[in-house]
Parts: structure tokens; sequence; C-alpha cells
């Protein structure tokens, strides 16, 4: 039975590291497209999120049949249920790729008077925190996952300096208002996304540490 359950978790962290991949590439493609403002990248990341929500059920389901089946204790109930909330996070992550995209959608072409932000130091960010806290799980770094807590600091700053700028170009350009909230709303996507890596770090030192660490740093 030992070795059963052992391969049942081996199934999941593929799983759950091919959703990882998945989710990643749907933000790396939607990072480009607030750049090129490339219509077709935009309505990939649209059509492709189904792909991310089913494999996220199925994780889902593969969980909960092992805790079934083998009612798992120690690291292994902690690796399930980490594994569990890591699941949610990063089909939010995939989920943000979209709201993304459709904030370019719905801009595309139209004027933002001065408001003209760049957003690519903030996305390079929350890309990296993606890739260090999903290179934490693979790895059962402790250290790599603590530094991604860390990281978003500096993402949550930019994000206030996004809204200040909104809110000058606003004053300067009260007629594109919509269209400058919009724009602006991509970075209150990043911070999420930057967010959500922040969560499955977390869950990665739980696993690792054996103790809950939200809200330390």
């Amino acid at each position: 039975m030992a070795a059963n359950l052992q391969r049942e978790l081996t199934k999941i962290k593929k799983l759950i590291l091919s959703l990882g991949t998945m989710a990643e590439h749907r933000f790396k493609k939607a990072i480009d497209a607030i750049t090129t403002g490339d219509s077709k990248v935009v309505q990939f990341i649209i059509d492709a999120d189904i792909e991310i929500d089913e494999l996220e059920v199925d994780i889902e389901e593969e969980c909960l049949k092992i805790l079934a089946l083998y009612q798992p204790v120690a690291i292994d109930l902690r690796f399930i249920i980490a594994v569990i909330k890591i699941n949610n996070d990063l089909e939010r992550v995939a989920d943000e790729a979209v709201n993304i995209a459709q904030r370019i959608k719905t801009i595309s072409g139209k004027n933002m008077g001065q408001y003209n932000f760049d957003y690519t130091r903030m996305a390079e960010l929350a890309a990296l925190m993606l890739k260090k806290s999903l290179d934490a799980l693979v790895q059962m770094d402790s250290e790599m996952a603590e530094s991604v807590q860390t990281m978003d600091r500096e993402v949550n700053a930019i994000r206030d300096e996004a809204y200040d700028a909104m809110k000058t170009a606003i004053i300067s350009a009260p007629q594109h208002a919509g269209q400058i909230v919009n724009r602006y709303l991509i970075s209150r996507h990043l911070e999420r996304i930057g967010d959500h890596a922040t969560n499955i770090a977390e869950e990665v030192r739980h696993l690792v540490e054996g103790r809950i660490v939200r809200h330390e740093i």
C-alpha cells in the first residue's frame, strides 16, 4: 500500500508541475501582449483557459481520491494539502493572464491620454516570483520560497506608482478615464499574480518546514 501511495504522489507532483508550466506559459504570453497588443496572442490566452480549468479539476479529483483511499499522514498529508492549495493558485494565475488579455483587447487602439505607465519591471518581477515559487516546489527549497515572499513588496510598490500615475492622467484627460482605468487595472492583475506566487511559496515552506508561515514577512 505504501508503494502505491508513493506512485500516486509522484503522479500528482507531475500533474501539478504540468499545470505550473501551462500557467507560466500563459502569463508570459500575456506579458508579451502588454507590449505588442498582438490580437492573436490575446485571443489564444482567452481561448486556451479551458485547458487550465480542466487540468485543475483533474488534479483536485486525484488529490481527493488519494485522501479517501490511502489516508496519508505527516509529510504525505502536507504534500496533498499543499497541492490542493497550489492547484487553485495556479488556476488563478491563468485567470489573471486572461484578465490581462481582456484588458488589452478592450483598450486596443484607444487613446490613453497621458497614461503611459511602463509595466516591464512589474511583469518581470511577477514572472520571476512565479518561476522561483515553482522551482522551490520542485527542489523543496525553503530559502528560495522565502525569497519570493520578500519580492512581493516591490511588486506592490510598483502597483502604487501605477495608481498615482493613473490619478494624474485622469485629472489631465478625464475624457479618457475609462481607458486609463482599464490600462491601470493591468497592474492589479500583475499584483495578484505576485500574490498567488507568494501563496505557492508559503505552501512550499509549510511543506518543507512543517509550520505555517503566512503573515511572517
